[in-house]
């Protein structure tokens, strides 16, 4: 018994999407075999310019300790800053400066570019947030581990690659390593790397935050406490 014609025509449409189904199938897998190369050896590029930075700046401590000098290093450019305390008695200007900074609850944390500006604007708030300079450990925990994406309003894990090229390819950002050595050396596109990631949650410190309404330099928990901040983001991440 022959077979119907629309039968056939069906079954040989059927074979055709399995083939071209099949063949984008292929053409995807070469591209993000492509892809891991593309990134592997970008985070290895990554990894010798951040030893190659410690050791000159080991080189340059013990050449100033040498001539009996002391080696000062650069002003930092990146700061963490997160939220110690409340709205209570809170005046509004502050209040208004906290949400530009996207620290709306406690516990919320953000990276900041350091300079004048910002700088104002900490100060301002100095006495509801914590804020240092991280190292390149806690940058790199901080967004594998407590990393978010802000997407169209939505909060979404940072669990593909693909998420972060989407939205930051056109700036060379097509993975989480470019993400972190863009935030970390305060790159040229670190305001769309920062403002991609949605505000840090972070836990309630172990050991409890004491005094927070003191500065830290007086034995409390408020203002900068500079590269001390790490051991804080190890308390709380």
């Amino acid at each position: 018994m022959a077979t119907p014609e629309l039968q056939q025509k069906k079954a040989k449409r059927a074979e055709a999407w399995a083939a071209q189904k099949a063949a984008d199938a292929a053409e995807a897998r070469a591209a993000a075999k492509a892809k891991r190369g593309v990134i592997f050896k970008k985070a290895a590029s990554y990894a010798a310019e951040y030893q190659q930075q410690e050791k000159e700046l080991i080189r340059l401590k013990r050449e100033a300790k040498a001539a009996k000098g002391f080696y000062v290093e650069p002003e930092a450019k990146l700061a963490f800053v997160v939220r110690i305390r409340g709205l209570n008695k809170i005046h509004p200007k502050t209040k208004k400066i906290l949400q530009l900074l996207r620290l709306r609850q406690i516990g919320n944390a953000v990276f900041v570019r350091i300079n004048k500006a910002t700088q104002g604007l900490l100060k301002r708030v100095e006495p509801y947030i914590a804020f240092g300079y991280p190292n390149l450990k806690s940058v790199r925990e901080l967004v594998l581990k407590r990393g978010y994406a802000k997407v169209k309003g939505n909060r979404l894990p940072l669990t593909d690659n693909k998420l972060v090229e989407e939205h930051l390819g056109k700036h060379g950002i097509i993975c989480v390593e470019d993400l972190i050595h863009e935030i970390y050396t305060v790159g040229p596109a670190f305001k769309q790397a920062t403002n991609f990631l949605w505000p840090f949650k972070l836990s309630s410190a172990r050991g409890g935050l004491a005094k927070k309404r003191v500065h830290y330099v007086e034995g409390g928990q408020a203002g900068n406490r500079e590269d001390k901040i790490n051991a804080l983001i190890r308390r709380m991440n």
